[in-house]
């Protein structure tokens, strides 16, 4: 693959267009969100796009982020972050695949069966473009950025043109002051910028994974500005700012009323065939990236032995096949659960990633990296810390600010990985089945060696993270939650501001305690002989390194 390809790939990922900004601007206001478009690449897209190009440039394998958690924390923490990535794809594969037919209805109209129609035929034309090979998902996503590029592009041409309005006026949504609008636009704004992780999934099949880093660094002012110019423009040109929607009809408005108001019907129109294809775009390149993350995992006897099925190319076709049937069932229903439940998700794989980060630089100093060629974070340590720190706290800060009912919804998701990786763990036995030697199991628990530790400190970040949501939450929507949940729920827990919050912090305290007994447990019985292990595993680790690169880091090239 091309490092412009590769620079397409990643627009398709990440964002692919501008849509969805729309509601941002009517939630927090057109000068917070232009503000918050220029503020996050610098404190969110660069960070992790760096920490993205340096795992992937020394640990350019198949799986990811998947393999990186894997080989700093061992199989339960690798499991985790590969059955977050995984889950994050394949339940909003559906999301974009509704968008479409959006989309398409807005130019013809479709009854049910027809918009179930558009979606299937979406579904089963960009699995076909997947199970060809990268090669071709190259030329189709080049194809398709060059098109919302320049559909996006026109926008700004014409808003700028005809600037007659402030943009940035008013600053916030008055209705909700300052400090609310920044919370119900960052989430948005977070998902725009989200997505860079997603082409190391496919590191292990390139010729050449060392020009992803690169392509990272290309790809970020352009996602940017995609995001910030036609945004800007098109406030500038038609305001009406608590009018922006994704939906249309009732008065809203969006980018393509620009073209319209200031070029005609037919430009409008063309706009439109492009967000069709942008959707397209999205839904095309996370077939890739999903397909590969149960792959690996049960390449790793940690999941169906199914889906590790390729074909002689090596491409995990039975998956992309799996994924697809599992899209045309899921497109059919609400998704507004799945988002719920994915959100919060994607924040925890960031602070493991930063997690993954830190972990590699002590195993292999920078310095001997560097002379490798390998990509490394700018700044030396002071670099490392300030970009960790800036991505923990915009995840931590989006975790809490989308909701109690979010926040709820995605830890009982949290939880349930933790039950799934012990029923794994049981059925398929893990990498004990390729070396019962370095990866043994404990003959009671029938887990790997360290997991009552590794389960323990699961257990207390967890109960951590749900005291301090009881905390934040309370603090933060207590003005209004108790009538707003009553009437968006009715009934049920969701209804119940108080309840939800009492179980944050009955679960909190629960599992702070049963986390610190198990981790002080399985220090006492599992820690000295995993200590032994580890020296063995760092062995091994640097086989896989050397393999990759012919050398280590630190020594001399053979």
């Amino acid at each position: 693959m091309s490092t412009i390809g590769v620079v397409a790939l990643i627009f398709s990922f990440v964002a692919a267009g501008a849509f969805g900004i729309e509601e941002a601007i009517s939630a927090s206001g057109p000068g917070v969100t232009i503000a918050m478009l220029i503020i996050f690449p610098f404190i969110w897209s660069f960070p992790l796009c760096e920490m993205v190009g340096e795992l992937g440039s020394i640990l350019p394998t198949e799986g990811g982020v998947y393999s990186w958690g894997r080989e700093a924390f061992g199989e339960f923490w690798g499991w985790q972050v590969g059955l977050w990535a995984a889950l994050t794809t394949w339940l909003c594969q559906a999301e974009y695949c509704a968008l479409v037919a959006g989309y398409a209805a807005k130019l013809i109209d479709l009854s049910p069966a027809g918009t179930y129609a558009v979606k299937i035929a979406v579904v089963v034309v960009f699995t076909i473009v997947n199970i060809i090979g990268l090669d071709w998902l190259e030329r189709v996503e080049t194809f398709f950025t060059v098109l919302v590029v320049a559909g996006f592009a026109a926008v700004a041409i014409v808003g700028f043109m005809n600037w007659n309005m402030n943009p940035i006026e008013p600053f916030f949504n008055p209705e909700e002051g300052l400090f609310h609008s920044v919370g119900e636009g960052v989430a948005i704004i977070i998902w725009m910028y989200m997505g860079y992780e997603c082409m190391s999934n496919m590191a292990g099949e390139m010729d050449n994974p060392q020009i992803i880093p690169k392509a990272m660094r290309i790809s970020q002012p352009v996602i940017a500005l995609s995001y910030i110019l036609p945004t800007l423009a098109a406030l500038a040109a038609i305001g009406s700012w608590s009018a922006w929607s994704t939906e249309s009809g009732g008065g809203a408005v969006g980018y393509a009323d620009v073209l319209i108001q200031h070029v005609g019907n037919w430009a409008g129109v063309m706009f439109i065939i492009i967000a069709i294809i942008s959707n397209c775009s999205i839904f095309c390149s996370y077939i890739a990236h999903g397909s590969r993350a149960f792959f690996v995992m049960a390449d790793d006897h940690m999941f169906p032995p199914i889906m590790k099925k390729v074909d002689k190319r090596g491409i995990p076709t039975v998956s992309i096949i799996l994924l697809a049937i599992f899209t045309i069932i899921t497109c059919q229903f609400d998704f507004t659960t799945l988002v719920m439940a994915t959100n919060p998700i994607q924040m925890y794989l960031y602070l493991m990633l930063v997690a993954c980060v830190i972990k590699f630089r002590k195993l292999y100093p920078v310095e001997e990296r560097k002379k490798m060629g390998l990509t490394i974070m700018p700044g030396g340590n002071t670099g490392l810390y300030l970009m960790s720190a800036s991505v923990i706290l915009v995840s931590l800060f989006a975790i809490y600010v989308n909701g109690t009912d979010y926040f709820v919804t995605g830890f009982v998701v949290i939880l349930g990985g933790l039950l799934a990786y012990v029923l794994c763990k049981w059925v398929y036995k893990g990498r004990v089945l390729d070396d019962p030697q370095l990866y043994p199991l404990n003959p009671k628990t029938k887990l790997d060696l360290g997991d009552l530790i590794n389960i323990g400190m699961y257990l207390v970040l967890s109960g951590a993270m749900s005291l301090g949501a009881a905390v934040f939450l309370y603090f933060y929507e207590r003005e209004y939650a108790v009538e707003y949940y009553l009437e968006e729920y009715g009934e049920g827990l969701f209804s119940n501001f108080g309840a939800m919050l009492g179980i944050c912090v009955a679960l909190g305290a629960i599992m702070l305690i049963a986390g610190a007994i198990m981790v002080r447990v399985g220090k006492k019985t599992e820690g000295p002989k995993l200590k032994e292990l580890q020296v063995t595993r760092k062995k091994e680790l640097d086989n896989m390194i050397t393999a990759l690169h012919g050398t280590l880091p630190g020594q001399e090239a053979e």
